[in-house]
C-alpha cells in the first residue's frame, strides 16, 4: 500500500488495510520494517497520537474484503456480515433497539477498526473481564449492550438473538489473530488517547467559538446533527437525539480525546489541545436524556455514580443557575433503563 493509498483511507474514514503486531524480531529484538513504516505513517497522519512502545500489541483489523478472501464457513460469513451492517447502520433498529441519531461508528469510526478511534476488536479479547462502570464482571454481549443502553439511548437487541449474535461475530472477526486476555493497557489504539491537561480550566464559551467555528457546519448550530430525507448525515451531539448522561462520551476527557484524534471529520489533529478540552466542555455541558441510573434526583445520581464516572461528566452540576440532568426527560422512549440491564454477584 502506498502512503498515498495509506493517507486516502484514513482521511476519508476507512480503515487500514494491512495487519501486523509491534513484536520484536527473535534476532534484534526490534520491531520489523513492515511495523516500523506503518508506524511512520500513523505518526505522520495523526502527529499527536502516542507512539507505540515495544511493549504494545498494535493490530490493525481485517476487513470485509479480508473477509470475503477468509476460509471461513459461508454462513459465519453471513452472520459477520450483518454484524457489520448493524454496525455502520445501526439506525435500521430505530424505533427498537436505538431511539436517538447515533450508530455504533458515531463513536467507533472507521468501522471500528481504528486505532484511537474506540476500536472495538479489544473488547472481544479483553471480556469477560471487570468493569468498574457497573461493579461485575461484564461479558462482550453485556458490552454492546451498554452501548445500546447509553450511547444509544436505547434498548440492547436480546442475549442471544441473531441480531447480537452478528454484533459479538463482527467485533470477533475483527479481533482476529490477537490473543485472548491480552493486557488492556498493552494493546495500542484502544479507546480514545487521554489528552495532556489543558493549560487553561476547560472552558465551553471558548468551546462555543470552536464549535461554531469547526463542528457546526455538520452537528447544525443547535447540536441537533444533520438528517436528509429521513437519513442521518451526522448525529446529534446533545437534545433528545444524543447520547444520554450515562454514555462514555459525555465524559468530557472522553469527548476531548475523540475530538482530538477524529475530529473534525477528514481533518483529525487539527485542533489545539486546549481547543478539543473547550468544545468538549460546551458540548457536554448541554441538556441530554436521563441517565438510565437516575435514582428520581440528579445530585444524589451524581454522587452515587461519581467514582469512577460522573466525576469526569457535568451530571449534576449547576449550569447557568440549572442543575443538569434535574429532569425526567428519557428522550425518545418511553423507559428508563432497559430491563436487561441488572448487576450480578459471584460472590454468593
Amino acid at each position: 500500500m502506498s502512503k498515498e493509498q495509506f493517507r486516502y483511507a484514513r482521511l476519508a474514514g476507512c480503515a487500514f488495510m494491512v495487519l501486523f503486531t509491534l513484536s520484536a524480531t527473535a534476532a534484534e529484538n526490534e520491531p520489523s520494517e513492515e511495523t516500523l513504516a506503518v508506524v511512520e505513517l500513523l505518526a505522520e497522519l495523526t502527529p499527536s497520537a502516542p507512539t507505540p512502545t515495544p511493549e504494545q500489541y498494535v493490530h490493525v483489523a481485517p476487513d470485509m474484503d479480508d473477509l470475503d478472501a477468509s476460509s471461513l464457513h459461508p454462513e459465519l460469513k453471513k452472520t459477520i456480515r450483518r454484524g457489520y451492517d448493524l454496525f455502520m447502520n445501526t439506525q435500521q433498529l430505530r424505533g427498537k433497539n436505538v431511539f436517538n441519531s447515533m450508530t455504533c461508528a458515531s463513536c467507533h469510526t472507521g468501522e471500528g477498526r481504528l486505532p484511537h478511534s474506540g476500536p472495538v476488536w479489544p473488547a472481544a479479547v479483553t471480556l469477560p473481564d471487570y468493569r468498574p462502570k457497573n461493579d461485575h464482571v461484564n461479558s462482550l454481549e453485556e458490552r454492546i449492550a451498554g452501548c445500546f443502553t447509553y450511547s444509544m439511548n436505547g434498548k440492547p437487541p436480546a442475549y442471544g438473538s441473531d441480531d447480537m449474535l452478528a454484533l459479538a461475530a463482527y467485533h470477533q472477526w475483527l479481533a482476529k489473530g490477537v490473543p485472548m486476555y491480552q493486557p488492556g493497557d498493552t494493546l495500542y489504539g484502544r479507546g480514545y488517547p487521554e489528552l495532556d491537561e489543558p493549560e487553561l480550566e476547560p472552558d465551553r464559551l471558548r468551546g462555543k467559538t470552536v464549535y461554531k467555528a469547526q463542528c457546526a457546519l455538520c452537528h447544525g448550530d443547535d447540536g441537533g446533527g444533520k438528517v436528509e430525507r429521513d437519513e442521518v448525515v451526522f448525529p446529534a451531539l446533545w437534545g433528545d437525539d444524543s447520547y444520554n448522561w450515562g454514555a462514555g462520551i459525555a465524559r468530557v476527557f472522553t469527548l476531548a480525546g475523540f475530538v482530538q484524534h477524529n475530529m473534525p471529520w477528514g481533518k483529525p489533529d487539527t485542533l489545539t489541545n486546549q481547543e478539543s478540552w473547550d468544545v468538549a466542555q460546551y458540548i457536554n455541558s448541554h441538556e441530554r436524556p436521563q441517565d438510565p441510573r437516575y435514582t428520581g434526583d440528579a445530585k444524589e445520581t451524581r454522587e452515587r455514580y461519581l467514582d469512577p464516572f460522573h466525576k469526569a461528566t457535568l451530571y449534576g452540576t449547576e449550569i447557568d443557575g440549572k442543575i443538569l440532568g434535574d429532569h425526567d426527560n428519557v428522550g425518545h422512549k418511553d423507559f428508563l433503563k432497559p430491563d436487561v440491564i441488572r448487576d450480578r454477584d459471584f460472590s454468593k
